[in-house]
């Protein structure tokens, strides 16, 4: 059995207004992240980690617009890490492969999910990620530009991260016991040693965090929507 945990519970703090309920085509933005696994045959069950205060509000939205793959609505901890280790207490115990995914990345192709769940049942560990494309510099305290930084080899991180379940509870195991702080499971694997391959979304992967990321959202919400009407 093969699970998604979807983390929801932030504050949205830089964006000035709550953005996971957002309007994206007609549904909140949350509800499009969860369509994507939803639509996703290699992906049986859901659960969906939400802020303590929206919990009702959420589960609400999970059944007016029908998701039957969400299991349970649970609540978030104060830190990333802490939302997904209650998200895995709360996975049937037959869920042999867990994929954590931000509840702001609304984009992601149901397809992406499913070539990451294949590849992770054999390698244990997928991630997507985006290689860095533009001139990185470092900086002083002052804004001075002091050097460069060699892009080869650095990618920035994406989600779903999935991961043998197995895995990522002894990785989250390791985290909690050193009381570390991580802000992605690719992060507690590599800290527990678990290898991680990476593996280039071809999708529009946005992460929605800033008023500027929800306008392009949109925009490429609407070309993609307009495309398959195009097709059919």
């Amino acid at each position: 059995m093969r699970a998604a945990i979807v983390v929801a519970a932030g504050n949205s703090q830089r964006m000035g207004f709550d953005k996971l309920t957002a309007d994206l085509g007609g549904k909140p933005l949350f509800i499009r992240t969860l369509d994507r696994f939803e639509n996703c045959p290699e992906v049986d069950e859901i659960v969906l980690v939400a802020n303590e205060d929206r919990i009702k509000q959420f589960g609400s939205l999970v059944g007016e617009y029908g998701l039957k793959k969400v299991a349970a609505v649970v609540t978030g901890g104060t830190d990333r890490h802490l939302s997904v280790w209650n998200g895995l207490g709360t996975l049937r115990e037959d869920a042999e492969l867990v994929a954590v995914h931000d509840g702001a990345r609304p984009l992601v192709s149901s397809s992406a999910i499913s070539q990451a769940m294949l590849l992770a049942a054999k390698c244990g560990a997928v991630a997507l990620a985006a290689p860095v494309v533009e001139t990185l510099k470092k900086v002083d305290s002052d804004g001075l530009v002091v050097g460069s930084i060699d892009r080869s080899g650095l990618w920035t991180m994406q989600t779903p991260q999935i991961f043998r379940r197995d895995w990522l509870v002894a990785a989250y195991e390791l985290v909690l016991a050193r009381g570390a702080r991580v802000t992605d499971e690719t992060s507690a694997a590599e800290m527990a040693g678990f290898p991680v391959r990476l593996i280039q979304s071809g999708d529009w992967n946005v992460k929605v965090t800033y008023p500027s990321d929800l306008e392009l959202a949109r925009s490429l919400f609407s070309l993609e929507t307009n495309k398959v009407a195009t097709r059919t």
